[in-house]
């Protein structure tokens, strides 16, 4: 049985006939280990001396964002990561210098460290980036991980984290943004209400649908939410909807219109999967990521792994998905060319393709104990999706 999270988020399939050996993950940070594999070219470009300073971040109990803000706070200097990780694990990821010669001596606080390893002539990239190591302990679980086989045959949804984990809101902001709707998506922002999350949060998010009061309510809202707070601020201030939303840093606003792309995606693939699609294996004109990671069309005896339409204002119509994707888009009452958004054209997305099966080397395990790598963009929890099938993934620790 699907669980109601999994649904809401787009995923109504499992992809593996395995039954799962249930359990809980991130019972403690150590529990969910990350480190970041960047590839042999960028590493040969590290030097000891050049004009960008190259970092190693380790964290834990802090997501990405708010480390760098806290490092920017502290040491005046803007760093940029290659992926983002969140706040539930130990992790290690690469970030680096976006300006010449500036570079600040290794350091750390309760939550993180920061370790300068070298110099490179131009900033890291994301593309730089090309997997994601995870070691990772299950506990509680019914039965031995070795009996999990099936790694090879996983489809590459979109993980909880894409949508707030705790709070799946992130994709319906998305929506309404993008159907001009700023009053909903800043009443989702500051009181969508969510039966996963702690009721101290329930609570504040129940006060704040009282419109009238916001003012009221301010001093009340925790410094974490500091979304909630920017948003808050801009209405008692202005009562702009559109003004309020604009407000969120870019890169965050972008993201939003990505998780409900990432949700039509999740959508597509449930449905593709169910309609017999084979998700595994490139067909002759599908559309397809070489080893490099290049998009292509099908060549029949190259290494290829098919991608399915990440939708957007140009949308590419030609490939055996796209009866699935019409009917999904035509449920949504949204059209490709809404992606353009005239109001908020920063946030606007082409769209493109995304691998439609996970890849996954590495894979080893031993007792409560899996180990793999990730290509970038593939999440650790859908492959542990398939292995655990969760009953609830969130008391699960997803």
């Amino acid at each position: 049985m699907i669980p109601k999270i999994d649904s809401e988020i787009g995923i109504t399939v499992y992809s593996t006939t395995f039954d799962g050996i249930g359990g809980k993950i991130r019972v403690t940070p150590d529990d969910f280990q990350v480190s970041e594999k960047i590839s042999e070219r960028a590493e040969n470009l590290i030097k000891e001396e050049a004009d960008y300073a190259v970092y190693k971040l380790k964290k834990k109990r802090i997501d990405t964002n708010h480390a760098l803000s806290d490092i920017f706070r502290k040491k005046g200097i803007r760093l940029k990561s290659l992926g983002l990780k969140d706040a539930s694990a130990i992790t290690e990821q690469f970030v680096c210098s976006g300006n010449k010669g500036k570079a600040i001596e290794n350091f750390s606080t309760e939550k993180y460290s920061l370790e300068k390893i070298g110099f490179v002539k131009k900033p890291l990239s994301k593309k730089d980036m090309i997997a994601n190591h995870f070691n990772i302990k299950i506990s509680d679980c019914s039965k031995d991980l070795s009996s999990f086989t099936e790694y090879e045959k996983i489809l590459n949804f979109y993980g909880y984290q894409r949508f707030g984990s705790k709070r799946p809101v992130t994709h319906l902001i998305g929506k309404a943004i993008m159907q001009l709707d700023f009053a909903k998506a800043v009443e989702l922002i500051l009181s969508f209400i969510s039966p996963y999350d702690s009721k101290e949060n329930s609570e504040i998010r129940e006060k704040l649908s009282d419109k009238e009061n916001f003012a009221k309510y301010y001093a009340q809202v925790p410094p974490q939410m500091d979304i909630e707070r920017i948003v808050l601020k801009e209405m008692i201030e202005h009562k702009e909807p559109q003004r309020a939303i604009r407000s969120i840093p870019l890169s965050l606003r972008r993201f939003y219109i990505q998780a409900y792309q990432s949700f039509l995606f999740n959508k597509s693939l449930s449905m593709a999967f169910s309609d017999g699609e084979n998700l595994f294996e490139s067909q002759s004109n599908d559309v397809c990521f070489d080893k490099h990671g290049k998009i292509g069309k099908f060549v029949k005896g190259l290494d290829q792994f098919l991608a399915l339409p990440f939708v957007g204002y140009s949308y590419y119509k030609k490939t055996r998905f796209d009866y699935q994707i019409s009917k999904i888009l035509e449920q949504e009452e949204i059209e490709p060319k809404d992606f353009f958004i005239k109001e908020m054209q920063e946030v606007s997305s082409e769209g493109g393709f995304r691998q439609a099966a996970i890849h996954c080397t590495d894979f080893s395990s031993h007792e409560n104990t899996v180990e793999f790598s990730l290509s970038r963009g593939s999440f650790a929890t859908i492959l542990l999706r398939e292995i655990m099938k969760p009953e609830d993934p969130v008391i699960a620790g997803f």
